[in-house]
């Protein structure tokens, strides 16, 4: 059997996931990478995005916030981030509602410069999530 990453997710509510896998794809303030197993050690910041771990021919997506990447020489792999939703946990009704959320907070006047990038950063999220949750129903009819 081929080496794998022994991968941890954690935000802040909880732990996501703590498997082995033969992949992370993972959206890094300096772009996208992608890990495998023998891979250097690495430590890395995180931007929202999405979150692909594979285990065989099977891809599965986390929607992620900011966070921290940390590579082991010992293929150990750990995410610590903000916040974390698994493809299947995300809601498109909460997503959607997210988002006029986040318009609705953007447009008013008074808004600080602080209130002013957490609503977009709320925002990028939530689109993120109907996205991913629009390709997951899609996939689930075929």
């Amino acid at each position: 059997m081929a080496k794998q990453i022994h991968l941890v997710v954690v935000s802040q509510e909880k732990q996501l996931l703590d498997t082995e896998v033969d992949s992370v794809t993972a959206p890094t303030t300096e772009g996208e990478i992608t890990v495998l197993a023998g891979h250097i050690p690495l430590f890395s910041k995180l931007q929202t995005g999405k979150l692909i771990y594979r285990i065989g021919h099977e891809a599965t997506t986390i929607v992620i916030s900011a966070g921290f990447l940390d590579m082991s020489p010992d293929d150990k792999m750990m995410i610590l981030v903000d916040s974390a939703v698994h493809e299947r946990e995300i809601s498109l009704e909460k997503a959607e509602a997210a988002i006029k959320a986040a318009q609705t907070t953007m447009a008013l006047p008074s808004l600080s410069q602080r209130e002013q990038i957490m609503a977009e950063a709320s925002l990028r999220r939530a689109l993120l999530e109907v996205k991913v949750a629009q390709r997951t129903k899609s996939a689930s009819r075929v």
